[in-house]
């Protein structure tokens, strides 16, 4: 059976053009036009992946993103008129996967969506362990010696990645094409805001740096 994609968006002619692309390539689809219609749905009959507009009357597409996230591990990609990087930041820790501003090409709508699915195929279920890192895949859980690290949805993929990867350098390219599902271009520094946030969580208890700067190439995760 084709996968399912949910469609939450206000604006008429964008949820038209979705759903006219979407069933196009195949795929099945919902459209809702508020967010407490498009939770409602999600609940109801569960979509392979959710489209979620930002700016929604009522409950907007943060909060809608957030419950949804709260409610297991589907992949959702936000649209957005907001492209600033505190932007982007707040629409991924509220949980979205991916994130989109209008206005967009379908095409590259649609290789985002096609690069969450294949993510969503090939995860696993495995504690990954580097230094006195743990981090469990299947409960999300992050530990650095004894001490349990809060992280957004985004932070934790990222670490994921690095702790896949240990001792390798990892340039900026592959941890964008691997961790956001496709390339950012070289004016964004949401890269550098991540690394920040998860080396302060990292490091709360005066713990030795782990995720070391590569200069002018990326990162790597080894010790000092």
């Amino acid at each position: 059976m084709s996968e399912k994609i949910l469609v939450i968006e206000d604006e008429q002619k964008i949820a038209d053009l979705l759903r006219r692309g979407f069933t196009y390539e195949g795929f099945r689809v919902e459209v809702c036009h508020d967010g407490e219609t498009g939770l409602k749905a999600a609940r109801d009959n569960p979509p392979d992946l959710v489209v979620l507009d930002w700016m929604l009357p009522g409950l907007d597409g943060l909060e809608v993103c957030r419950r949804l996230r709260a409610g297991g591990a589907l992949p959702i990609l936000m649209l957005t008129a907001k492209d600033s990087v505190s932007d982007r930041v707040k629409g991924l820790d509220s949980g979205a996967d991916d994130y989109l501003t209008k206005p967009f090409a379908f095409e590259e709508l649609l290789a985002r969506v096609r690069a969450l699915l294949r993510r969503v195929r090939a995860t696993d279920e495995t504690v990954f362990r580097f230094a006195d890192l743990s981090l469990n895949v299947s409960t999300r859980e992050v530990l650095r010696g004894e001490r349990k690290l809060d992280l957004t949805t985004k932070e934790f993929d990222l670490l994921h990645f690095f702790i896949r990867h240990p001792r390798q350098v990892l340039t900026r390219e592959m941890i964008y094409d691997r961790v956001w599902g496709y390339d950012f271009g070289g004016e964004s520094n949401i890269l550098e805001v991540y690394i920040r946030y998860l080396r302060t969580k990292l490091e709360a208890g005066n713990e030795p740096r782990l995720l070391q700067t590569v200069r002018g190439v990326g990162y790597a995760l080894r010790e000092e």
